[in-house]
């Protein structure tokens, strides 16, 4: 799977709920089944792992050595709040109610897909976050791709 792409804006209905775009769904791996991890993100947003990709992270952190205290308390703090999901028969995903308030999510949200995962944002916070990043974008530009080098030379 070449990775996830794309930038989304849902409407979530009184329940929490809001319809999966088909755009997105094509680029869902068959191993994913329409089955998901959802989790708390880095920043204030909600992060959907199709679970093919959720399980593939698991194995990975499954290596970790958990008789060191770091790796606990990161173990703890990445898994708190997971819970697993699926697009209904309508091809909608339901948010639990915790998940929205914990980023304060109401109406209108923001599926952000890259790589392995589709972050999930209130709008009105995730632009305003993008905003605040730009300026420092060229020099965040250098700092993480400066060591990719140039592999056609």
């Amino acid at each position: 799977m070449p990775g996830l792409v794309g930038e989304y804006e849902v409407k979530l209905d009184a329940k929490g709920r809001f319809m999966f775009p088909s755009h997105l769904r094509r680029q869902l791996s068959p191993a994913a089944q329409e089955k998901f991890m959802l989790n708390k993100g880095f920043e204030e947003c909600l992060t959907l792992y199709p679970m093919n990709e959720w399980e593939k992270l698991s194995a990975k952190l499954s290596r970790m050595n958990l008789f060191k205290p770091k790796n606990r308390m990161f173990y703890r703090l990445f898994h708190q709040g997971a819970k697993d999901i699926a697009l209904d028969n309508a091809g909608r995903v339901l948010i639990p109610s915790t998940h929205l308030n914990r980023i304060g999510l109401s109406k209108e949200a923001m599926l952000i897909a890259y790589n392995d995962r589709i972050e999930i944002w209130d709008k009105s916070k995730y632009f305003e976050t993008i905003e605040a990043s730009m300026a420092d974008f060229a020099d965040l530009a250098e700092e993480v791709m400066g060591d990719l080098g140039n592999e056609n030379e």
